[in-house]
Formats: C-alpha cells, structure tokens, sequence
C-alpha cells in the first residue's frame, strides 16, 4: 500500500508550521508571527516509531473570506483533505474556541475524514484545564501540545501512528532528477508546475511573491521519477525587507544547491533582465545543468524571425554561457512545457557524462595543432594530458609545465573545443590546471 499521508489543517496562526517543523524535526515551512505565512501545502516523508508517513502542512483555513489569497488557501486545503488519510485539526489554547474553529470542525465532521484534535500551545499543566472547552468542537477527545516547546509531542505522535492506516509502504522509485523551477516573482513558475502536474498543486494568483516557500512535487514522466521544486520568486537583494521574504530566498538559495538542473524562467513580455541573468549565473556558479524557459509566449506577436531576435538578445547578454538551451513555452496553453522536461532530462545526462581518458588525450592533441598554447614569457607552455576527475559538474585536469600560462582566452578555447567534440549541452563545466610533477 501506499505510504500513508498525514494532513495538519486550521485557522491561521495555530502554529501548523510550527507542529509540522516539530514533528519532521527539521525546519522546512517558514515561520512567522504573521497569519497567513504558510499560503501552499508542503510535503515531507517523516517516520515514528518505526512507521514513515507523509506529512502536509497546510495554509490557513478561513472558510469564507472573499480575500484573494485565503480563497486560494481554502481551496489547497480541501485538496489536502481529498488526499490525507488522517486528518490534524490544530486549534490554540490560548485563544480558546473561534467562529473559525467551529466553522471548521463542522467541514471536517461532514467530509468523513478521519481527524485528531489537537489544541496547541498548551505550555505547562496549568493549561490542561482548557483542554475541556475544546470537547464542544465534536470531534473526540482533544490532545493537548506545545509544538514550540515540544511538550506532549512524543504522546500525541503516537496517538498519530495508532490512527494511521496499517500495513508496509513499498519503496519509493529512484528519483532520477532534482528539477527546481527559478525566476523572478511572477514569471510563471507555479504555473509551469501546475500545467505538468495537471492540478492546482501550488497557488497561482497575478500578484507576485505568491510562491513563499520551496516546495517539492515528485512526478513521474515517461517511466522515470522527478522531483519538481517550485520556489520563492528570486529578487533582488536590497528588495528583501520582510522576515518572510529574508527565509524564502535563503530556501530557495538552498534549493539551487539540491537541485540538479535549474529551470530558469523568464517572462517573454518583458526579455531579459539583470535579475534574470543574475539568478542564471547563479545556478551555473554552482555547477547545476540550466535550461531557460522564455514563458508567456503566447502573449507575444511573432513572426518567423521573433525567436532567433529573443535568443541572439539573451546569448549576447550571457556571452560566456551561450551553451544554454532557450525554450519559449507556455505554461497557460501548456505549449512545450513537456519538452522542457525532456531537454532537462538530456542536461541532466551530460551533468553526469564522464568521458573516457584515452579519448580526452586525442581530442587535446588535435586542440593543440590547431591552436598551441601563446609561451609564458620566454617558456614555452607545454600541456601533457588530461583527465575528467568528477562529474556533476564535470571537472577536467589539465597537467602542463606552467599552469600560471593559461590565460583566460585559452581556456576558453580549450572549452569550446571541448563543448565541439563532446556536448555537455547545458552544463557548466570546469577547467583545471596543475602542474606536472618531473
């Protein structure tokens, strides 16, 4: 069976991203004193007492505002009721019951769903009493947590596991590929992940910064596993002021770092930016296969010539990393968004590329007939061989006599030749030089 799926649900500021950080004992859901911080659902695979599950951490629940934002999270909640197999309606105790709450214990008794109350912030024994208002809600024996402090934790996660489902989940399929989905705020990076998926998984609004959070989605495409991270809109550094927007963009920092391909997007109706070169070279700074996805495409008027205009634009303003694939898609019409998978997959694969030594000496003797090292002062630059010694990214060697002798416009050459004779399509590559022992 399945792996079962754990879902946290309640009015806003209850602490659900709190409980949620508590419980998976790592902090992934951002944290905040502000209501309405955790906007999408997000996933983590925990385990306790020997039991893995899926836990999901839900946006606040406001049954009936008409405001924006709360409509979007009602409607990630009920997804996450659809979904869960378990059900953790959190409430406070130091606020007692609310409207709210009762609005939504009756939601909760209606859809059938298998839940445990939880009344948070029960910080010592003397809250305890409270714990008997809670009882009116309907829904059972109420379980009293800090999940700040971490007081009744142990108990009620074993109240958790006797709930769930039994029977083994069978093991996960290999992820082939760590796919995060950058851009600046509102180029359509939810968007793009709701189109692969086929469902709202994430909020998608026009108000930019919808997307606070990194979040992980794994899909499985043409036989094989990914896992998309759709992530906080990247913006400048001097425009992040708020608390919120300080953690979003050190997780999405952190999402570049375990990614394996980026893909960057950028919004057509507006080229390329500063911003947008700047979170490219990023990626590409830290070694990850990059694919630009140029979106809203269908927003512009095109004629035979517009794409070719859109790519000499981008490859003038990047130079050095004109070896990035550019593809204009959709992610409303859906127009090639499933091939920007594909050529992610292909980056990947030459993320991964290890050429054979023998093969890499053959192809540095032709390089150096046609264009031998410039001398080094009065030394004449001699490079004896070469090696690949990692991949993901690849790193070659380079052994020569004066490595203090290769300039930059060599080394560019030498990685052209490289790129010529063996790919490594999308992928940043490393050159290193080191001397040859005698």
């Amino acid at each position: 069976m399945k792996k079962p799926i754990v879902a946290i649900v309640g009015r806003p500021n209850v602490g659900k991203s709190t409980l949620f950080n508590r419980i998976i004992r790592k902090r992934v859901a951002i944290v905040d004193d502000q209501p309405g911080v955790t906007r999408d659902r997000h996933y983590a695979t925990t385990d306790w007492a020997g039991v893995d599950f899926d836990l999901l951490d839900t946006g606040g629940y406001v049954p009936s505002s008409n405001d924006i934002f709360e409509q979007a999270i009602r409607k990630q909640v009920n997804y996450a009721l659809y979904e869960a197999d378990l059900v953790i309606f959190l409430t406070d105790a130091t606020t007692g019951i609310t409207p709210l709450d009762i609005d939504i214990a009756e939601i909760l008794q209606k859809s059938g769903k298998k839940t445990l109350l939880v009344v948070n912030k029960v910080d010592n024994e003397h809250r305890e009493d409270e714990l008997y208002d809670f009882f009116q809600l309907g829904l059972g024996d109420p379980l009293g947590v800090s999940a700040i402090g971490g007081r009744a934790v142990g108990d009620f996660l074993d109240r958790v596991v006797e709930l769930l489902p039994k029977g083994a989940a069978p093991k996960e399929q290999e992820v082939s590929l760590k796919l995060a989905i950058l851009g600046r705020p509102n180029v359509g990076k939810s968007s793009f992940v709701n189109a692969v998926l086929g469902q709202d998984k994430m909020i998608v609004t026009e108000i930019a910064g919808t997307t606070r959070d990194s979040i992980d989605t794994r899909v499985h495409y043409q036989g094989r596993s990914l896992i998309l991270i759709d992530t906080a809109g990247l913006r400048k550094r001097a425009r992040v002021n708020e608390n919120i927007e300080f953690f979003s963009t050190v997780r999405t920092g952190n999402a570049i770092e375990r990614c394996d391909v980026a893909v960057v997007m950028i919004d057509a109706t507006e080229l390329m930016t500063d911003q947008d070169k700047t979170i490219i070279m990023t990626a590409a700074d830290l070694g990850k296969g990059v694919v630009i996805a140029v979106n809203k495409w269908d927003l512009i008027e095109k004629d035979s010539l517009t794409a070719r205009r859109f790519e000499k634009d981008m490859q003038d303003k990047l130079r050095d990393l004109n070896f990035l694939p550019i593809m204009f898609i959709s992610a409303l019409t859906k127009q090639r968004i499933y091939k920007v998978l594909e050529v992610a997959f292909s980056v990947h694969e030459e993320r991964m590329k290890r050429l054979v030594t023998a093969d890499l000496n053959r192809w540095l003797q032709e390089a150096i007939e046609q264009h031998h090292p410039p001398a080094f002062g009065t030394k004449w630059v001699k490079i004896n061989y070469v090696t690949q010694t990692k991949i993901s990214p690849p790193l070659f060697i380079f052994f020569t006599n004066e490595p203090k002798g290769i300039k930059k416009n060599y080394r560019n050459y030498l990685e052209n030749k490289l790129r010529e004779q063996f790919g490594f399509f999308g992928v940043p590559i490393r050159l290193a030089f080191r001397r040859k022992n005698k």
